[in-house]
């Protein structure tokens, strides 16, 4: 007489040969690192919703959303840098008598 187990009742929620569950990732997620390429204020909002509702509902995508803030946060970094350059040129410009009026 054989002694082996009787199968289980209920199989396995995951087989071998089945693909493993996938996580869904959160959209906003996705839209906020694609901002931060493009449009650096946006990313940022896009992606602080993006973590809340990550935190909330247990969706993938915190790479994503961390990726979107910090592209977007160094992007308005340099845009600050850039706006502060423009007006430093144009207040030397404007000093050293460059911008002449028309009178020759």
């Amino acid at each position: 007489m054989s002694t082996t187990p009787p199968p289980p009742a209920t199989p396995p929620a995951y087989s071998p040969g089945t693909p493993a569950p996938v996580a869904k990732t959160n959209t906003l997620a996705i839209v906020g690192f694609v901002l931060g390429f493009v449009v650096s204020l946006g990313a940022v909002v896009v992606s602080h919703i993006a973590l809340a509702q990550i935190k909330r509902t247990g969706e993938a995508g915190r790479g994503f959303a961390i990726a979107g803030l910090i592209l977007g946060y160094v992007g308005i970094f340099f845009g600050i840098i850039w706006v502060i350059i423009i007006i430093v040129g144009i207040i030397a410009g404007a000093s050293s008598g460059s911008f002449d009026s028309g009178n020759y």
